[in-house]
């Protein structure tokens, strides 16, 4: 019994401390020691790198939302780099060549190596990446680069937002919240100094600290993002900087998507190696706001089961339990009522997709440990 007692109180208190601890300790100290961004209308040299493989439904709109962001003359570059595509992405992204747009074909290597290339080739000061099926507003490059005003800022990072769609089920209440909360935390990091990483989406460095990807199995945001500050400089969130995406249609694409970038991400985070501990309060970030989290669903289940063994001796364990066993059934119903209009209330969806993402974390926790390494990428489904 001391034994389950030990296991219900520490595997308690990591998921209280990823829910409630961690952001709770962010919003103290950001009020109490900011570090403010001296934000200005710079204008710097900027290479945009959009990496594609097989992208034809999408790159003639991405090449066209690129070509129309509001950025001065002869100051922005946009490079298509095609990781051996095989469709008409190339074929289409040739037809716009010309002073403002190059395409850089490259043999199948995986977006590692598509990333890497198009650095290397960059002619721009400041290179922004993103994703070939994110839209851009048209200041978002603008309002990206304004943070590299203030000398100590190495990165920023734009704010993904999910357009609105017709759902074959009902996850976008839950993903709303989760999407919500992730970018208030992200707030509260940036504000204090550096957020833990950037998103693929959209997000901005100075060439010169652009560490090229070395393991083409991990995510590569998290990879060149993370050296920014390794490096001792900050990486800053941006909400301003917009980059649109079409939400998934059903949960089952969502639930594919992230069990990939579990994988690819505690593989970034374990890249690290020693720096993922040893750097100071951003090491807290690292650990608190990303690797934990993969590792909820394991103290979840840990969690779980040391309740039922202590329901069976005290009274008050048996509330819990109830309690649990009441928010799984939730989420058991909303997935079997994901199609119905009932199912689209929030006391459904937000136990589903809170089960979801970390059922996907449970899997792709565990594929890590199988071995399982992913370089290459497909388009929507597959990036990861």
């Amino acid at each position: 019994m001391t034994a389950a007692l030990c296991v219900f109180a520490v595997s308690a208190a990591v998921c209280a401390y990823v829910y409630f601890g961690y952001p709770a300790l962010l919003f103290l100290l950001s009020r109490t020691r900011p570090r403010p961004v001296a934000r200005r209308g710079v204008t710097p040299p900027v290479s945009l790198i959009v990496p594609v493989h097989n992208e034809e439904a999408v790159v003639e709109a991405k090449i066209r939302n690129s070509l129309a962001l509001v950025y001065p003359e002869g100051l922005l570059e946009v490079l298509v780099v095609s990781d051996g595509s095989t469709d008409g992405t190339e074929a289409i992204a040739a037809r716009h060549q010309g002073p403002r747009l190059r395409l850089l074909r490259l043999p199948r290597q995986g977006k590692a190596g598509a990333l890497n290339e198009g650095a290397r080739q960059a002619r721009g000061e400041v290179l922004v990446f993103t994703d070939a099926n994110a839209m851009l507003e048209p200041d978002s490059v603008q309002r990206l680069v304004e943070g590299f005003a203030d000398p100590a800022v190495g990165g920023a990072c734009g704010n993904k937002k999910h357009r609105a769609a017709i759902r074959a089920d009902a996850t976008e209440g839950g993903e709303d919240l989760y999407w919500r909360f992730d970018k208030w935390q992200k707030g509260l990091e940036s504000d204090l100094g550096s957020i833990f990483a950037a998103d693929g989406a959209l997000y901005a460095v100075r060439r010169a600290l652009y560490v090229p990807i070395a393991d083409p199995a991990q995510a590569d945001d998290i990879a060149i993002s993370t050296r920014i500050v390794l490096r001792g400089f900050r990486l800053i969130y941006e909400p301003r900087a917009v980059a649109w995406e079409e939400a998934p249609v059903e949960g089952r694409d969502e639930f594919r998507r992230k069990v990939r970038v579990t994988n690819h991400s505690v593989r970034a985070l374990l890249g690290l190696g020693a720096a993922l501990w040893t750097s100071g309060f951003y090491s807290v970030e690292l650990v608190s706001h990303k690797l934990l989290r993969h590792l909820v669903p394991f103290f979840l289940i840990a969690l779980f089961a040391s309740n039922l063994v202590l329901a069976a001796w005290m009274r008050p364990f048996g509330v819990v339990l109830g309690l649990q066993a009441a928010f799984y059934a939730s989420a058991l119903v909303g997935f079997a009522a994901r199609r119905t209009r009932p199912g689209r209330s929030r006391l459904l969806t937000v136990p589903y997709y809170f089960c979801l993402v970390n059922a996907a974390a449970f899997l792709g926790v565990l594929s890590i440990l199988r071995g399982d390494r992913v370089r290459a990428w497909t388009p929507r489904s597959g990036i990861a």
